[in-house]
């Protein structure tokens, strides 16, 4: 018994989802950590890295990966499968015609707000592990902080900037799909063929521009969501009450450029890390289809 479109769907968003982890995070770790730090600690997002570097040596670009590596690769799962239902069922809607931007956008913002649900507390974990101190150490792996965290706050701890989460995903992911499937149509409509017929070398271009896409919509969103993630879970220390608060608080305190902070290492990650996805995404399922699997974007030339 083969698999079914959906399960195609789940393992070659994995197996993508793995690939952005490898890939991008190292930038991520520098982006994180500029982002959350305070103002002054680092010059540049390459002092940050030089001084990872020295204090934790290489495998300290790798800090809190089994968290992203599984949960991403879960998260991107969930994206992808999210992705290619919602195309179907507009698809279905409209008579099998090709997808509007606006259809396109709504099936990427239901793939975004689909994958919050495990998202959220991969990243606040992450983050958590990313930014905490060599020494001493406060969370001895992924599973020993989501204990903490739950034991110190119950699943709120667990969830922290769940509601800044769903915000920068629904927004963004819609932007990221709607930016990679448009040009995926584009390529179609100007050379003909399928899209199993796209080379590698353009899906990671396409990705890469998709990534652009996704950052330029959330990156202040972003960084509100990491500095809640990073705000203590005791309510008497908590520097923030709420996104409205940060986003008021980083304002007054550094003004758009404390919404900037992490940038250049996230836009120097971004092609690398979003074209693999993609690449890795295609190439799966291709694999999985024998080089055909069903995108309801455009009517299949060759059927």
């Amino acid at each position: 018994m083969g698999l079914s479109q959906t399960q195609k769907d789940l393992i070659a968003g994995s197996v993508g989802g793995m690939t952005q982890v490898i890939v991008g995070q190292p930038f991520d770790i520098v982006k994180v950590r500029v982002q959350t730090a305070a103002p002054g600690t680092f010059s540049s997002p390459l002092d940050c890295a030089t001084k990872l570097l020295k204090n934790e040596g290489p495998l300290g670009f790798y800090k809190g990966t089994l968290t992203p590596l599984l949960g991403i690769g879960a998260c991107v799962s969930i994206q992808f499968g999210a992705l290619e239902w919602a195309k179907r069922f507009f698809a279905g809607r409209n008579g099998g015609k090709e997808l509007s931007l606006s259809e396109l956008y709504a099936s990427g913002a239901i793939a975004g707000a689909a994958n919050t649900i495990v998202a959220g507390p991969v990243e606040h974990i992450r983050i958590r592990l990313q930014t905490q101190p060599s020494t001493p150490r406060l969370y001895n792996g992924p599973l020993d902080c989501a204990r903490k965290l739950y034991a110190q706050n119950g699943i709120a701890g667990v969830f922290k900037g769940q509601g800044a989460t769903i915000v920068r995903d629904g927004l963004g992911y819609g932007f990221y799909f709607l930016a990679y499937e448009a040009l995926v149509q584009r390529h179609i409509r100007k050379n003909g063929g399928s899209r199993e017929d796209i080379a590698p070398l353009w899906s990671l271009s396409y990705g890469a521009l998709a990534g652009y896409a996704l950052w330029a919509s959330i990156y202040p969103i972003d960084v509100v969501k990491s500095k809640l993630q990073t705000d203590s879970l005791d309510p008497a220390k908590r520097v923030y009450a709420s996104m409205a608060d940060c986003f008021r608080k980083t304002w007054r305190a550094q003004g758009w450029r404390g919404f900037t902070g992490g940038l250049e290492p996230t836009l120097i990650r971004s092609p690398f890390a979003n074209g693999a996805t993609f690449v890795a995404f295609e190439l799966a399922m291709r694999v999985m289809g024998n080089g055909k699997h069903e995108h309801p974007m455009l009517p299949d030339p060759t059927a």
